[in-house]
């Protein structure tokens, strides 16, 4: 098992300052150009494809490092270049996430080169578990996957709705129930391959921030899957509902894992090193800010009530940065979250993403307030970091349970 360490090894020091060129020299100059379009940024995502950044070779090496740091690492550099357009990157990864987390080896080799395509056809994958009435609470889900025994297909029936490339995405991975006697113990994740008939593009939603990133909804009318398109195997699925429902006949509170919490679980920190790459660069900004521009004939950084602000900021994000990494090794060298410390990488990095961009603002004055200087924009995209993949909320309240044991509602 590797050691835990803040020092990132010479290999992962090279990715580090390669991806920080990128997001320098191709993302920035974008960000504004396609936050202002609000559309995927194809051209972006080529580039990186050709690039060798926007691929599975490139995922897979980050996702399997030893040290569980290749993630968190490479997230916070891309988003630090831009939220919206890192989204467009890395949104794929949540649905290949999904397949890593729930599919066979034969599952994962045949469907995850599918989601990123090649260099002369790129293509993006999509996740898709929040419906329009079950979000945080998955118990709620409705979209239900039915098996055709005598065709060894599933029928697929119901909306999925706030899915990043949903409904333009190459491959879609769709959470169903399959058993709505078990709740949320009863759910699936199935493979809804390219060019499916049923599967449509509902409403793409206008967003106040990440909107280089496509959001829609998408609809599932009579989707027939092949058996082999449910994660995991039918015979794993079979195991797994029958425990379940021994289980409730007895009464037990053994905990089940379902195939939507299996994914949030394994992204919470990346997530957070989401949060830390905003964070960072809206810090950066006020930095330089503060150091250049002068009133009462001295830069403003003289004084106390914006040196300390920068000072709180800074730590803030490096104690973010300590958490997602802490919780980014645990994972990634097989240590169980007995404390929930995915979600408190989550909560704690969103929350600071959202306060350090504020006062970056508020450093900045009024000229933070306009779309002449990227704050602003830094700020609408840091309010998304405490509402998807699990609000705030919901992951203090998986902290709250996780330490006390107890079923606080």
């Amino acid at each position: 098992m590797a050691e835990f360490t803040m020092e990132l090894n010479d290999d992962q020091k090279q990715v580090r300052e390669w991806l920080h060129g990128f997001a320098k020299d191709v993302m920035r100059p974008a960000a504004a150009e396609w936050d202002e379009r609000e559309e995927t940024p194809w051209p972006i995502i080529q580039e990186a494809a050709k690039l060798g950044i926007y691929s599975l070779d490139f995922y897979a090496q980050q996702f399997f490092d030893p040290t569980g740091l290749g993630i968190p690492m490479a997230t916070e550099e891309i988003f630090w270049g831009d939220a919206g357009i890192g989204l467009a990157i890395m949104g794929t990864g949540l649905a290949a996430v999904g397949v890593l987390a729930n599919g066979t080896e034969e599952q994962i080799g045949t469907w995850i080169p599918q989601m990123y395509g090649d260099v002369d056809d790129v293509k993006v994958a999509s996740f898709c578990s929040s419906e329009p009435d079950a979000g945080s609470d998955v118990a709620a889900m409705r979209t239900r996957a039915v098996y055709d025994g005598a065709k060894d297909e599933w029928v697929l029936n119901g909306t999925k709705t706030w899915a990043t490339n949903g409904g333009i995405a190459n491959v879609h991975v769709v959470v169903a129930v399959v058993d709505p006697d078990l709740g949320s113990k009863g759910h699936a994740s199935f493979i809804v391959p390219p060019n499916t008939p049923g599967l449509s593009q509902g409403q793409k939603f206008k967003k106040h921030g990440i909107r280089a990133s496509h959001t829609a909804e998408v609809v599932l009318e009579d989707v027939r899957v092949p058996g082999s398109c449910l994660l995991g195997g039918k015979e794993k699925l079979d195991e797994r509902l029958a425990r379940a429902h021994e289980r409730a006949k007895a009464g037990g509170g053994e905990r089940v894992k379902n195939a939507a919490m299996a994914t949030f679980e394994a992204s919470r920190p990346a997530v957070g090193a989401m949060a830390v790459g905003t964070a960072r660069a809206a810090y950066e900004v006020a930095l330089d800010y503060a150091k250049t521009r002068q009133q009462f004939g001295r830069p403003i950084i003289d004084n106390q009530g914006i040196a300390f602000q920068l000072a709180d900021m800074r730590t803030q994000i490096d104690a973010a940065r300590l958490l997602v990494w802490r919780a980014s090794w645990m994972a990634g060298t097989g240590k169980p979250f007995t404390a929930a410390e995915g979600s408190m990488s989550k909560l704690y990095a969103s929350e600071v993403a959202k306060k350090v961009t504020a006062q970056a603002i508020q450093i900045l004055g009024g000229n933070g307030f306009t779309r002449e200087y990227p704050v602003e924009r830094m700020h609408r995209d840091a309010a998304i970091y405490t509402i998807f993949e699990g609000t705030s909320e919901v992951q203090r309240l998986v902290i709250a349970r996780t330490l006390s044991g107890m079923p606080i509602r």
